[in-house]
């Protein structure tokens, strides 16, 4: 997998390739992602990621990315937003030396995002339109996460592995939504699960 694979802007796949520079530096200090992750960086992280970006509503301003990591997906929608001319993303990463990462790329690369270096339970409650998740949670406490900051408009998409249908169903115990499923562009196994409509049962 290479750049002009996942990307066909010269200026994204610049900026793809300048984070992976400087994950590159960091992880050589700090283990952000596994060495073999590193290896695979566009087939197994960035394509990931940057799959989401088609699937984004039009006329989305304000995003949230839950547990961010090294920055996928939520770096990689900053970079979209930063070519559309239009979207904020809040990466949120309570892991001190990760958001110490993420403030370090969204300055080097002058992207439209910020970082909540804390517990996702800890931000203040207010309205997204737009929510992103990887290999955060099971599906079920993914959504209690992602609750206070649902409005009546707001879609997430969650990318899931093999596991999905299993945590569709246990979700469906205790939310109701409306959800679509994306197969995956990098995991044969894998889904984007669409979320919207999103309500607690009582």
């Amino acid at each position: 997998m290479n750049a002009p694979e996942i990307a066909q802007n010269p200026r994204e796949i610049e900026e793809f390739q300048a984070w992976e520079r400087l994950l590159e530096r960091w992880n050589a200090r700090i283990n952000l992602v596994s060495k073999a992750a590193m290896d695979d960086f566009w087939g197994r992280h960035a394509l990931d990621s940057w799959q989401l970006w088609p699937l984004v509503p039009e006329k989305t301003e304000t995003l949230l990315d839950l547990g961010s990591g090294a920055g996928f997906p939520g770096i990689a929608l900053a970079i979209g937003c930063k070519r559309a001319g239009q979207g904020h993303v809040t990466l949120v990463e309570s892991a001190g030396k990760k958001a110490n990462f993420l403030r370090t790329v969204i300055r080097e690369l002058d992207l439209p995002a910020t970082v909540w270096a804390d517990r996702a339970e800890k931000m203040p409650p207010q309205v997204f339109d737009f929510i992103s998740a990887r290999a955060f949670a099971p599906l079920p406490r993914l959504l209690t996460y992602a609750q206070p900051f649902w409005g009546e408009g707001t879609t997430a998409l969650l990318l899931k592995g093999i596991n999905a249908q299993t945590e569709l169903t246990q979700a469906q115990e205790s939310w109701k939504f409306d959800v679509v499923e994306f197969q995956s562009l990098s995991d044969p196994d894998g889904v984007i699960l669409q979320i919207s409509g999103l309500n607690a049962k009582t």
